[in-house]
């Protein structure tokens, strides 16, 4: 079954009439295929393997100045949907956060803030943090114990 290339979205063809990739860029000429074998050589092929790693960096540069040029203007519109969802689903919040802001947050002297926020850590969302807080349980346990 044949179909039109520029309507399928996974192809090349597509991403480029629809402004999500790159159209004109010097480094896609590097990886066009050359007709003419050369004779080998080992430096000519240390020399190009070089300059082919330097050519994939420039190349992933542009891109990521590309994309973040293309999506600059989607900040905005992604703020509004999460104001909107986060006001669709208000009851989900906790209720402590909801009665806080009905009533206004009460004022806090320095000594109250830093026992708040040693009582309630925030959480970093990454593996290592998350394994450094149970290893910090894991040993205050431990002095409990004995």
């Amino acid at each position: 079954m044949k179909r039109n290339p520029r309507k399928l979205k996974w192809t090349k063809a597509f991403r480029k009439s629809a402004n999500k990739e790159m159209i004109v860029d010097s480094t896609l000429s590097f990886a066009a295929r050359r007709n003419t074998p050369t004779r080998y050589s080992r430096d000519l092929v240390a020399t190009t393997l070089k300059t082919m790693q330097r050519v994939s960096e420039i190349q992933a540069r542009r891109e990521m100045a590309f994309y973040k040029r293309r999506m600059a203007g989607n900040t905005s519109v992604r703020r509004a949907a999460d104001r909107k969802l986060v006001e669709e689903n208000q009851h989900m919040l906790p209720e402590v956060r909801a009665r806080i802001s009905e009533v206004g947050a009460p004022e806090m002297d320095e000594v109250d803030a830093v026992s708040v926020e040693a009582a309630y850590p925030i959480a970093l969302p990454t593996r290592q943090a998350a394994r450094k807080l149970r290893q910090q349980a894991q040993s205050q346990d431990a002095m409990d114990i004995e």
